[in-house]
């Protein structure tokens, strides 16, 4: 990215968390000119050394008044989930456009609100989701438009992860449901596996009409750990047929997530994780491609420069807010649905006196589920598994 134009004042929130992983680019962007990290707002001081390379931000922990004191152009949030709206709407009205973490908001009504503010004050803001940035799905979508696989069935998504308890301690909020009165939904498909959620709903691109959503959970928390979720969406890729994803943080192992187009004429996956897409096709040798994939913020500070020049239109955002709302549903389902029943699972050892909990076969379980493009529920091999003694 190259621009004659002053640099772009970014102020970044939550340093100690996710944040973190924004300091490179930051340092990046610095070093091209193209941005300047004028402000940290975090509740607790940031050492130095974490911000070397980033010159001397002012300290604050009200975003809002950070905002306007630093003259902020980007507020980039990233801080604990049910802390989106509150920050996203104070640095929209202090006068900064958002580069905001997923998930956007903690309930429908609180995203209505995020866009709502942005509508009214003409603010920009771009939605974390980074598999979105990737060139693979348009690589996905085009396979499908030119016929590679015939007539999409439906498009599943499996993902099996580990975690440990230390993984829910990391936070007072990490594995609730609500936390003071708040929502928090601190769920497996609405935070660390959200990206499998609106990576499906970004390919169907169609407009939700129906979710049904199944939660379990191994760990001795409020939310689910295991979990899926069948969409159906009008005007979309799988014009109408199911789109299912299913997940859980207690495999044995840990795999890559993988989202899979089921057509009557092979099939497309895509791992999202690793910008990898897979055609197989019957009696041909499958065909494989890696794609490049534009960091989120970069894109952002390029469609805010465009629209400062005035000289061209800016291209469209990756990830805007609005293009959320489908996984703002399917999360608003997650949150409104009973809360998660208890699966059997193993107890072991995690790493430094943590513990691991393990459905046996629940990897088989969530990859049945999307290969088949069913329910949990519907499965013979997830009721023997549920009805195992604990």
């Amino acid at each position: 990215m190259t621009t004659t134009q002053e640099p772009q004042r970014i102020v970044l929130a939550g340093v100690h968390g996710y944040g973190r992983n924004y300091l490179p680019v930051l340092r990046e962007l610095t070093a091209e000119g193209v941005a300047t990290l004028v402000g940290v707002c975090d509740l607790r001081p940031v050492p130095a050394d974490m911000l070397a390379g980033l010159g001397d931000p002012v300290h604050g922990s009200d975003l809002g008044a950070l905002v306007r004191e630093t003259g902020a152009d980007v507020a980039v949030i990233a801080t604990p989930l049910h802390t989106h709206t509150t920050l996203g709407l104070a640095a929209m009205e202090a006068g900064a456009h958002l580069q905001l973490e997923k998930p956007p908001a903690v309930s429908l009504a609180e995203f209505d609100a995020l866009r709502e503010a942005a509508d009214r004050l003409g603010r920009v803001c771009q939605v974390g989701f980074q598999s979105l940035g990737s060139g693979a799905p348009e690589r996905v979508r085009s396979l499908v438009r030119d016929g590679a696989i015939g007539t999409v069935r439906g498009i599943g998504a499996h993902a099996a992860w580990s975690r440990d308890t230390a993984y829910y301690q990391r936070a007072p909020w990490a594995g609730r449901r609500r936390l003071d009165g708040v929502d928090v939904v601190d769920g497996a498909l609405t935070n660390p596996l959200a990206h499998a959620v609106a990576t499906v709903l970004a390919l169907d691109g169609g407009s939700v009409e129906s979710v049904e959503t199944e939660l379990y959970r191994a760990f001795d928390n409020e939310t689910d750990d295991t979990s899926c979720v069948r969409v159906r969406t009008s005007g979309g890729l799988a014009q109408g047929r199911p789109l299912v994803v299913a997940a859980t943080l207690a495999a044995a192992e840990q795999q890559p997530p993988v989202v899979t187009v089921h057509g009557d004429g092979g099939s497309i996956s895509y791992w999202y994780t690793e910008d990898r897409v897979r055609l197989t096709r019957p009696g041909s040798e499958p065909e494989e491609t890696t794609h490049g994939r534009t960091v989120l913020l970069r894109d952002l500070l390029s469609h805010l420069a465009a629209a400062r020049d005035g000289a061209v239109e800016p291209a469209p955002l990756l990830v805007p807010l609005a293009s959320t709302e489908g996984f703002m549903r399917v999360l608003e389902s997650v949150r409104t649905a009973p809360d998660p029943r208890q699966l059997p699972a193993e107890d072991l050892p995690g790493e430094g006196g943590a513990r691991r909990r393990v459905i046996p076969g629940i990897t088989d379980v969530v990859t049945e589920a999307a290969d088949q493009l069913a329910l949990y529920s519907e499965l013979p091999r997830f009721a023997a598994l549920a009805g195992r003694a604990a």
